[in-house]
């Protein structure tokens, strides 16, 4: 019976005898009912992407004991009724608020007080680039805006230049695997917001502030490229665009610290080592996330070792590479000598 990469079974009806099909369906279900692997999520954003300034908004809103579903939130947040679905979309998808089944509210995180509070928040207004890694690697782990996660983690294992289509294509491939509607208009507007997050722009509008407004295309992960075709007029050509791994010389060691501390397969106290292979590999990894290159990811780690030596180290040993921690150090602890800096 076929596997997947996570151990799950997959069911495919042309190679498998329909009983053993129809069981492999039922172990995919049986899979998300237990939270095995998550369903995949579209759509919410009502096609507008996350402005600089929404987050720290959504965050002063909630604070203050407001429901996004008030009518005062439309005046409180300055935009219209479609804007404040969205800000509460990005704010789900960052990580930043968590709904209350009980209270049948929306409630700010940790991540959410220790960025934004008043007084004590230590990036409010998101102008550290340290921030900006920080709320791409939640985006892609938080797993409530599926194609950032399938983009970082899958999809570009498999090619690093692409056009829209080819994305789309993916994502119907990945839905059909766990059994999850697609809708290739919706999965659509998902790719194209998600480049307007990223991607600055090469065509600049009139509007320069809106071009540049977008909250995380300073970090360069994702960019437009040129791709001339022959005899394909210009307005017919497809877009493509280009994800390819660096070294990433602005990703903070701190962040890719508090992302291997935050990763649940190496969180448990009794997880003293962390091969090198799946920090580069792994789901959900700090290799995959920041889209980092073998020699970058040794280059973070053994300044890591310098900067970190009282609590980890790393080893490169017959050709075993893999990181030892002495003592595990507190995540926040981490992020907190960050931005005392």
């Amino acid at each position: 019976m076929p596997i997947d990469k996570r151990g799950i079974f997959c069911a495919h009806k042309n190679i498998l005898p329909q009983p053993l099909y129809f069981f492999a369906k039922f172990l995919t279900f049986l899979a998300y009912f237990c939270g095995m692997i998550s369903k995949l999520s579209f759509s919410g954003h009502e096609t507008f992407y996350c402005r600089h300034f929404w987050l720290k908004k959504g965050d002063d809103y909630v604070a203050a004991n407001q429901s996004f579903n008030d009518d005062s939130a439309l005046v409180y947040l300055g935009v219209g009724k479609n804007m404040v679905s969205s800000i509460r979309y990005w704010m789900r998808a960052f990580g930043l608020i968590m709904f209350n089944t009980e209270t049948k509210r929306d409630e700010l995180t940790e991540l959410a007080h220790f960025i934004f509070a008043d007084n004590i928040g230590v990036d409010p207004y998101l102008e550290n680039i340290g921030t900006l890694w920080l709320l791409h690697y939640q985006i892609v782990t938080q797993q409530k805006a599926s194609i950032y996660g399938l983009l970082f983690n899958e999809f570009r294992k498999e090619r690093v230049d692409f056009t829209r289509e080819q994305v789309t294509d993916f994502v119907k491939r990945k839905c059909n695997e766990q059994n999850t509607i697609f809708n290739i208009e919706t999965v659509k507007k998902d790719f194209d917001v998600l480049v307007r997050n990223y991607v600055r722009p090469i065509v600049k509008s009139k509007n320069i502030e809106e071009d540049f407004s977008a909250l995380l295309i300073d970090l360069g992960l994702l960019r437009e490229i040129e791709k001339p075709i022959d005899d394909v007029p210009d307005k017919e050509r497809k877009r493509w665009f280009k994800l390819n791994a660096t070294t990433r010389e602005n990703l903070p060691l701190e962040i890719l610290l508090f992302a291997i501390l935050d990763n649940p397969k190496y969180a448990s106290e009794n997880v003293q080592s962390v091969s090198f292979i799946s920090l580069l590999n792994d789901e959900n990894s700090v290799g995959l996330v920041f889209a980092l290159t073998t020699t970058g990811l040794i280059d973070k780690l053994e300044q890591m070792q310098q900067q970190f030596k009282n609590f980890l180290t790393y080893s490169d040993d017959a050709g075993v590479r893999e990181l030892q921690f002495k003592v595990k150090p507190n995540k926040w602890d981490i992020l907190q000598q960050y931005y005392a800096k």
